[in-house]
């Protein structure tokens, strides 16, 4: 009942300035992510109405050499049918499928894979989330079995793929002693249905009042 989330919202995604440009003049050429790494899985990222880290981000990127010029799309989108970790339901769905990858992976002679941090990653934060992503590629791929079972054997399914991952992050460390606060907490969205961005934007720069 309380699964669906319709509501439109503002999010942004860290790139370079000719990435956000091409996005904008045609919006509707989308690059997914599929990388071993991505902290929700494979899909379209966004920074949850949170411009100043996208930027960051983006400057971060330059700084290791992989971009140019650092910028900021704006994005329109819907969350829709959200595999939302910051919600117990779901939290609680994903370790069940954690355990039936185990299982699986077992029987197979195959381990598991491990979240890892980068060699100078002061903070230890598990940039590297092999294991994450493995597992919720893993749920996605075992759902969409269940669909097509389903719809060859009864004509219709009770299974829906997700349109969207959420989950809120902490890293960066403490943002002063002895701080529960981190300095890059986030709330992150992996857009897996493309139709739910509503539309792409440039990031107006905010004026004073009056």
């Amino acid at each position: 009942m309380y699964r669906k989330r319709p509501n439109l919202t503002l999010g942004f995604h860290g790139c370079d300035e000719s990435v956000r440009n091409q996005l904008v003049i045609k919006p509707d050429f989308v690059k997914k992510s599929q990388e071993t790494f991505d902290w929700l899985g494979h899909g379209f990222y966004i920074w949850e109405n949170n411009y100043e880290r996208a930027l960051q981000w983006a400057i971060d990127k330059k700084n290791r050499g992989t971009l140019n010029t650092p910028s900021v799309v704006g994005i329109v989108y819907q969350l829709d049918y959200c595999l939302d970790f910051t919600d117990s339901e779901f939290i609680n769905i994903i370790a069940q499928y954690y355990e039936l990858m185990k299982d699986d992976l077992s029987l197979a002679g195959l381990q598991l894979p491990k979240n890892q941090n980068l060699p100078k990653d002061t903070y230890q934060d598990l940039v590297l989330r092999e294991l994450d992503c493995a597992v919720i590629e893993y749920l996605h791929n075992k759902i969409n079995e269940k669909i097509i079972i389903d719809l060859g054997t009864k004509g219709f399914s009770e299974y829906k793929q997700f349109d969207t991952v959420r989950g809120i992050f902490t890293e960066g460390g403490p943002v002063f002693e002895g701080a529960g606060i981190q300095n890059k907490n986030h709330i992150q969205i992996c857009i897996r249905n493309l139709n739910c961005i509503k539309g792409f934007f440039i990031p107006r720069k905010e004026s004073k009042f009056p």
